[in-house]
């Protein structure tokens, strides 16, 4: 079974039960879920989070909570512009310069652009903690997302520059219904599951609203951009990598 019929079943799943929240449909998405608050809180009693004083979080619906949660702790949380289309292409909110009456807005999709400070990858501060928004996951620290590879790209692009490292703690917040190799999963249990790609950010930990499961992952995290990967279309649409691109030939 590869990663988009992984994607598809996961998503027909919320579709078809009643786990699903807006926005409508699951599909083509990073799903929100019923529970997303209690898995937020869940993560909160985590010593990866209790220790970080920065995290890079998702802008998707699931992780609201996860975001309100970092700045009421006094944690500056950076978010990555859309397709990482801006030369600045990270958000800075400093929980110092918001008002605590304001944070329920500034962590809104739409929030986090009239809120955050544009940042350059190289102004990014070191990140303890990276939130990560997925579709599919294994208890083994295996993450599928919407399949369009952007988290991972977001890591390589700060691995380059070393704010993220073996010290940073990556973590998701799912359903059940995403934990493919978990009781409640949408897949059968007989399954093949696919392997990671050589790119894609292994989990610490899985997050949802009833467990925390920390992976003890075996797969390796990847030490920057495969830049072999990436073709010209791919580099002239995200300025940060065409800038940081090795000359070819």
């Amino acid at each position: 079974m590869d990663k988009q019929a992984v994607r598809e079943a996961v998503w027909d799943a919320f579709d078809e039960g009643d786990q699903a929240r807006f926005p409508f449909p699951p599909h083509d998405r990073i799903p929100n879920f019923a529970g997303a608050d209690a898995a937020a809180e869940r993560l909160a009693e985590t010593e990866a989070w209790d220790s970080a004083a920065t995290l890079k979080a998702n802008p998707d619906a699931p992780q609201l909570p996860v975001r309100r949660a970092a700045l009421r702790a006094g944690k500056t949380v950076y978010v990555a512009q859309p397709r990482l289309r801006d030369p600045d292409p990270f958000l800075r909110l400093d929980p110092s310069e918001i008002p605590p009456d304001e944070i329920d807005d500034a962590t809104t999709v739409s929030g986090i652009s009239e809120y955050g400070t544009p940042t350059a990858p190289a102004d990014v501060a070191h990140v303890d903690l990276i939130v990560a928004g997925s579709v599919g996951v294994t208890t083994d620290g295996a993450r599928i997302g919407k399949g369009e590879g952007y988290s991972d790209l977001e890591w390589a692009v700060l691995r380059e520059l070393d704010a993220v490292d073996a010290d940073t703690a990556v973590a998701t917040t799912v359903h059940e219904l995403s934990v493919l190799d978990g009781p409640e999963s949408a897949l059968d249990a007989d399954v093949d599951l696919p392997d990671p790609d050589a790119h894609d950010v292994p989990l610490d930990l899985v997050v949802t609203p009833v467990r925390t499961v920390r992976t003890d992952t075996s797969y390796a995290r990847p030490d920057g951009v495969d830049w072999d990967a990436l073709d010209a279309e791919k580099l002239s649409e995200i300025p940060v990598l065409a800038e940081r691109a090795p000359e070819k030939g």
